[in-house]
């Protein structure tokens, strides 16, 4: 038999919020919870979701080990374009 007196109240229908708006219902012991990410507007369960790559890593990854199909051979281009006015200032 559980003790008396030692348990928290417990709400069935406690209400949470995100962004001021209720979301869904669930029981737990505070009657209202607050929240600022839920599953109806986290980019993972909405499909929004993007990948950053802020600082080029993947980019720097893909040259480094030769990797990437065309991103490498634009690469080669622009490398080919930096030359070319160099050569051409060394032949006037």
């Amino acid at each position: 038999m559980p003790k008396a007196d030692i348990h928290p109240t417990w709400y069935p229908d406690a209400k949470v919020i995100c962004n001021g708006e209720v979301v869904m219902t669930t029981g737990s012991t505070s009657p209202e919870i607050h929240v600022d990410v839920w599953s109806g507007n986290h980019p993972f369960y909405t499909g929004t979701q993007k990948i950053l790559d802020t600082e080029g890593r993947v980019d720097r990854f893909m040259r480094k080990y030769g990797m990437g199909g065309a991103d490498s051979a634009s690469g080669a281009k622009t490398a080919a374009k930096a030359d070319a006015p160099a050569e051409a200032e060394a032949s006037a």
